[in-house]
């Protein structure tokens, strides 16, 4: 169960318009924390604004193209004042791109570089430029949590078919990511894992897949809770075990 110390926590979830992004933000209001839920298009967030309307003064949507410097900038420029002298105690980098249909001999190489640029290289530059607004541990307090939407697509050791190659390799830089982070945060007790959320239905799961969002982002959080303090730079599925790298 969630620490009493951790209620009312500040948390971003990025890509928050839809899917996982969006279930998250939802599930997040029901347990009473404040959150800046950011997506590149605030206006066309319809679910966004509606639940900003629900929930008045604990949702805040922000602009954020996770993959632009620019945006980001914006975002860690704007951010402050959103949060009002508070520090962040969840950072869920959700927002993140899938090519489908790609075929061996056919891959291009902008997709693979705006897999790189979405999955991997935002997601670390943004956690990277948000560093000074995550709560540090003190005393019984835990550190802030960076949360890595990842995938078992990104595990080199699971490949055993040629499948989603740009978000395979995305995926594996960001893992590589979340372990960086985890030791460059780690003397502040902040802890920093990959999560593989399972086959989920969503525009990027498809309507084939097994988990409904509530059930993963319910199950995601559920292990979030259970994180102890030195599990950081580590990759677990939706059950909390360990996944290879």
């Amino acid at each position: 169960m969630r620490d009493s110390t951790e209620a009312d926590r500040h948390c971003l979830v990025t890509g928050a318009n839809r899917g996982l992004g969006l279930e998250f933000v939802r599930q997040l209001l029901v347990r009473g924390e404040r959150v800046v839920a950011a997506c590149r298009h605030p206006g066309r967030a319809t679910a966004l604004n509606l639940l900003a309307g629900e929930h008045p003064g604990r949702l805040h949507v922000l602009p954020l193209d996770v993959a632009s410097a620019r945006s980001r900038d914006e975002l860690v420029r704007e951010l402050p004042l959103v949060l009002d002298g508070a520090r962040l105690g969840l950072l869920v980098n959700n927002a993140g791109v899938l090519h489908g249909g790609e075929r061996f001999g056919q891959v291009a190489e902008a997709d693979l570089e705006t897999s790189l640029h979405t999955n991997a290289i935002g997601p670390f530059l943004l956690t990277q430029a948000l560093a000074p607004l995550l709560a540090d541990a003190d005393g019984a307090r835990a550190g802030a949590v960076v949360a890595n939407l990842s995938s078992e697509i990104g595990s080199i050791a699971r490949r055993d078919e040629f499948r989603t190659p740009s978000y395979a390799i995305g995926k594996a830089a960001q893992n590589m990511g979340s372990v960086l982070l985890a030791r460059a945060l780690a003397p502040r007790g902040i802890r920093v894992v990959a999560l593989h959320p399972g086959w989920v239905r969503t525009d990027m799961g498809g309507a084939q897949a097994t988990l409904a969002p509530a059930e993963a982002v319910a199950a995601l959080l559920d292990v979030i809770d259970r994180l102890g303090p030195g599990q950081s730079g580590v990759f677990l599925d939706p059950r909390g075990q360990v996944l290879p790298w």
